[in-house]
């Protein structure tokens, strides 16, 4: 099951392999909205947590693979055992993860050196035996690449830390349920909410994979494919069914889809839940 998690109204997928599986076998794309840990002060790529739009959470908690949830705060993580740990065995815990990760990091350090050395053993040996040779003196047992360079030291500054991108124990969480208007997800009953999803549901289901408009002035950008492959070819408005339209929003949304090589989709709901679409383009006058 997809844990998504619910932090103010907004809707976060944390686990690496959730956000993968959301994307490939559910057409899930949503916004990676994290900063990188080797570059976190830039915004050209981003990371986890990837954010999702509520019409794509609800969609998948709908679809039954996914569960919305909210930590409950001023909860202390539990252990393996059930017990609450203070924060000085937290922090002794995590002393001795660093200290076994580092030895075992200079054991393979120092395996690695060894190696290599290994390779370059005939070489220093030539050099050696060549500087001997300059100052007269004899020739002496060719060393073991073990004694070429004894006082290797791992530095702890060279050492590798994990990131972890989740927690690594789980905190006390509760579940939130998508079908009822609540402080977290106050989405449900809401008509554009309603209208907005009952519009992405249909385009999802036609095999369209579905974006964040915002950028384009529409509410959704539909694309035929992976959009790490394909252009967006169309630029979803959601408007309700009677709502007037002036000539000039009319002209303007045209226009805009024109400017950026798509095709503007007036999407419209019906009673019955039946979607409508007008598709406009600007083409001039003759």
């Amino acid at each position: 099951m997809i844990r998504i998690h619910i932090l103010e109204r907004k809707a976060f997928v944390w686990n690496s392999d959730d956000a993968q599986r959301i994307r490939e076998e559910h057409r899930i794309v949503g916004t990676l909205v994290g900063a990188l840990a080797r570059k976190p002060r830039q915004n050209a790529r981003l990371g986890l947590p990837l954010q999702l739009l509520p019409e794509e959470a609800r969609l998948l908690a709908e679809k039954g693979v996914a569960t919305l949830l909210k930590n409950t705060i001023s909860q202390p993580l539990a252990d393996d055992t059930g017990q609450d740990p203070s924060p000085l065995e937290a922090v002794a815990a995590y002393q001795k993860e660093q200290e076994e990760s580092y030895q075992e990091q200079a054991r393979l350090a120092g395996e690695q050196r060894k190696a290599l050395m290994g390779t370059l053993a005939e070489r220093i040996e030539q050099g050696r035996a060549k500087k001997r040779q300059q100052k007269g003196e004899g020739a002496e047992p060719p060393s073991k690449p073990a004694d070429l360079e004894p006082s290797f030291v791992f530095p702890r500054e060279a050492m590798m830390v994990q990131i972890p991108t989740a927690r690594t124990q789980r905190g006390q969480e509760e579940e939130v349920d998508w079908r009822l208007p609540s402080k977290e997800w106050p989405y449900s009953g809401q008509p554009e909410h309603e209208m907005r999803y009952h519009v992405f549901q249909n385009l999802w289901e036609r095999g369209y994979y579905i974006t964040s408009g915002s950028k384009f002035g529409g509410d959704f950008l539909v694309y035929p494919g992976d959009p790490m492959r394909f252009h967006a070819h169309y630029i979803a408005l959601c408007v309700p069914r009677d709502a007037p339209l002036s000539l000039c929003d009319i002209i303007g949304v045209g226009r805009l889809g024109t400017n950026v090589k798509k095709t503007v989709l007036l999407c419209s709901v019906d009673q019955d839940g039946t979607v409508a679409y007008t598709s406009l383009q600007w083409s001039g006058m003759p």
